[in-house]
């Protein structure tokens, strides 16, 4: 599969998965450099929010806007995740007041990107996360997935969500 950064098209490398697919549970790092484990069976539904780093304006928009979406989601636990270092996650969640989500960071061996199918390839942001969202139901399968063909555009916000509800 490819996306596109800035309309130069780009691959992605690792295993492709699809809705109906088991979620493969991929053990990330925390702000607090502690395990976060996302995928696999949680008894909840899971938004996990892929951003190439939150240090660019739309990965902190999308950020922020699933933080606020997530208030109102109990039967819902919502992740983002990049590859940026849980420290720079944390101050990030700290300057913005991120509350309602989990910050995990893949940048230990890149396993989410790789068990995900989301691991840029052959371009300017190679190594990092493309920007995706995808939902896992409580019983650990892929009910929803976006892989945002532009890595520099927002994912659809009301998607996920009606997914859910």
């Amino acid at each position: 599969m490819s996306v596109k950064f800035k309309g130069t098209p780009t691959s992605l490398s690792g295993k492709q998965i699809n809705v109906g697919e088991d979620a493969p549970e991929v053990i990330l790092v925390g702000k607090d450099l502690n395990e976060v484990k996302v995928g696999g069976a949680k008894g909840k539904y899971q938004i996990i929010n892929v951003v190439p780093s939150l240090d660019t304006g739309v990965c902190a928009t999308q950020t922020r806007k699933f933080n606020e979406k997530a208030a109102s989601l109990p039967n819902a636990s919502v992740f983002v995740v990049s590859v940026d270092l849980p420290f720079a996650q944390g101050r990030f969640c700290s300057a913005e007041g991120i509350e309602n989500l989990v910050v995990a960071s893949d940048f230990r061996n890149k396993s989410f990107g790789q068990n995900y199918g989301v691991l840029l390839a052959g371009s300017p942001l190679e190594g990092v996360l493309t920007r995706a969202v995808f939902v896992v139901d409580p019983s650990g399968k892929i009910v929803y997935k976006e892989i945002c063909e532009e890595i520099t555009q927002e994912p659809d916000y009301n998607k996920p969500l009606e997914v859910i509800k």
